[in-house]
């Protein structure tokens, strides 16, 4: 379980629920924040450069105001989402 601000950006002031002390929940319960779920990364054969590779993809939901305002798939490899991995970056999403 991750908890965010309601008014935040960028992953500031995000807090993992298993990390936090009793002192930053109950600032957490006090302020407006949502909880959400720790949803692991998900891994994707994709063919770079005509060889076949591994990479994890995350899907991603922007909003503003509490309004959806785009969904991204993002494509990456190691520990953290980057631009600089060959094959990395966005990818659309297609709803079915």
């Amino acid at each position: 379980m991750f908890f965010k601000p309601v008014a935040g950006y960028g992953s500031k002031g995000v807090y993992r629920g298993s990390k936090i002390t009793r002192r930053v929940f109950e600032t957490i319960l006090d302020e407006s924040y949502i909880a959400q779920t720790f949803i692991p990364a998900t891994e994707r054969s994709i063919k770079i450069d005509d060889v076949v590779t591994t990479r994890k993809v995350d899907i991603r939901l922007y909003t503003y105001a509490g309004q959806l305002l785009l969904t991204a798939g993002r494509i990456y490899q190691g520990q953290a989402t980057n631009f600089r991995t060959p094959g990395g970056g966005f990818a659309p999403v297609f709803q079915v």
